[in-house]
């Protein structure tokens, strides 16, 4: 009978506690945009008009304006999507963005230049990740989005191929 009770309790006890920890558990949702804000260094993972997550990066080593020539040290401003999530990298993790668009590749047609490309939102160089969010104190990409590779395993894991960027001044 004593054993049967403590069974009984048992049992009770992980149907409890199971439906406190996890009966109700809600997936991370995913991002739809991510909102770069060039002015105040701020990136921002988006469903519909709501912030899931804000982080701080660094930019380009030229970041006022827009990119407009391969070799400008700028971050591009403008509607982008992610096209591709590189595992593989320079950088711990990153993800292409799909800079020239239309746009871009006209105005340098027009100006006679190439307009660049290969942008990311990636993490810090390979090998250096102990610098961690010291690496926002200056702004050192060749044009890219900058952030810690915890931050950029949280952007990873929220976002798909095909994510609306959108680049602001």
């Amino acid at each position: 009978m004593k054993s049967r009770f403590v069974a009984c309790t048992f049992v009770t006890v992980l149907a409890v506690f199971s439906s406190a920890c996890g009966g109700t558990r809600t997936e991370a949702k995913l991002a739809d945009r991510i909102v770069i804000v060039k002015s105040t260094r701020t990136l921002s993972l988006m469903s519909g008009t709501q912030v899931l997550r804000e982080y701080r990066v660094a930019l380009g080593r030229n970041p006022v304006g827009p990119k407009t020539r391969k070799g400008d040290h700028k971050t591009p401003e403008g509607e982008y999507v992610i096209d591709d999530k590189k595992d593989q990298s320079r950088f711990y993790r990153a993800l292409h963005i799909s800079y020239p668009n239309r746009a871009d590749r006209e105005r340098a047609r027009k100006e006679g230049q190439d307009p660049g490309g290969d942008v990311e939102i990636h993490g810090i160089e390979n090998g250096l990740g102990w610098i961690g969010g010291l690496h926002r104190a200056v702004d050192w990409t060749d044009g890219c989005v900058a952030l810690t590779d915890d931050e950029i395993d949280e952007i990873w894991n929220s976002v798909v191929v095909g994510t609306v960027v959108e680049i602001r001044p």
